[in-house]
């Protein structure tokens, strides 16, 4: 079996022991967490405790993780652009399409099968030096840790908020309102586990800032966009029908889905996504021709979690959301 220690600090004092194990990269969720301290695999001061225990700074916590299936993992080559490389991490761009990290229906050609040869590691032992994730099908800037102690500290800093992650996504509809702020808790789906949706009351928090930077009033070709809903309370207001804005968005929180989700509940799905793009039995489908969502992580920002120094990366669109872009920009009408 495998297992390790967490020392609580100061910000984590009075937390809940299950939501505290939820934001373990090698635990990976709150059930997953409340099963390990049912099965007696969670020792706070050497002694068990229940889910609900609050944990107080200075306790030391041991986890023992059950053993895993056959994780042995394989180096495949691949095509990927490294974008910020030192000693302890790297960021890589990744293409939409590619898998992060091996699961079920994707036991080789993962990102993290390309970056074995760069010696990552940390985490969860079947997703070696994996920080923090995106969609198959979204494009973009991903931190990756080198060793254990790099991955912890950045695993804490992304808790905390403080690796700051920005991203373009074209979506249907435009803003009366040059920004706002989607602030709406996220949890899986009751009617669909494999889908992620608002839930008030069941929910954990996610906050979502945008800013529009462009906007259409048609589809390419003349073609009248599609009609959407209304805004959410705190958000940029009631948006123009039909047409795409480009948002820049931000994350304070990092839910799965969690723009999609967000951006379609409040009636701008993102363009291109055949999960979050169904409204009132129509799908949006892709009628820009992104090919995929048009969701690209397009900038990172951190203080480098071992030399202390800035680390700012930046990733341009990629080929075929630039060429998306460009039918746009050349429809009469653009802003």
């Amino acid at each position: 079996m495998n297992s390790f220690r967490i020392t609580i600090t100061a910000a984590e004092d009075n937390e809940r022991l299950d939501r505290l194990l939820s934001r373990e990269p090698r635990i990976g969720s709150r059930a997953a967490g409340q099963k390990l301290i049912a099965a007696g695999q969670v020792l706070v001061d050497g002694r068990r405790q229940s889910k609900n225990f609050r944990v107080h700074a200075g306790q030391a916590i041991s986890v023992l993780l059950p053993p895993q299936a056959d994780e042995r993992l394989t180096p495949e080559p691949m095509d990927l652009h490294v974008s910020f490389e030192d000693d302890f991490l790297l960021v890589v761009d990744k293409p939409a399409g590619l898998v992060v990290h091996p699961a079920k229906g994707h036991q080789t050609g993962t990102l993290v099968h390309g970056l074995l040869s760069h010696r990552i590691s940390g985490g969860y032992p079947g997703r070696p030096g994996i920080v923090h994730r995106l969609d198959k099908d979204t494009s973009g800037l991903l931190i990756v840790a080198k060793d254990e102690e790099t991955h912890r500290r950045l695993a804490r800093m992304m808790a905390a908020h403080e690796i700051s992650r920005t991203y373009l996504a074209l979506v249907h509809g435009r803003f009366q309102a040059g920004s706002g702020t989607v602030e709406a808790s996220i949890a899986r789906d009751i009617r669909n586990r494999k889908r992620m949706a608002v839930a008030p009351s069941r929910g954990r928090s996610a906050i979502t800032h945008f800013k529009v930077l462009e906007s259409w009033p048609e589809t390419p070709g003349g073609r009248g966009g599609v009609q959407v809903g209304g805004i959410a309370p705190g958000t940029a207001g009631k948006e123009e029908t039909g047409g795409f804005s480009l948002l820049e968005v931000t994350l304070e929180t990092g839910r799965t889905h969690q723009i999609r989700v967000h951006l379609a509940a409040i009636g701008h799905p993102v363009a291109g996504d055949r999960v979050y793009g169904r409204r009132g039995g129509r799908d949006h489908g892709d009628p820009v021709g992104a090919g995929h969502q048009f969701l690209h992580s397009a900038r990172l920002e951190f203080t480098h979690p071992v030399t202390g120094n800035a680390v700012k990366v930046s990733a341009p669109l990629p080929p075929d959301l630039q060429s998306t872009l460009n039918k746009l920009r050349q429809e009469p009408g653009a802003q």
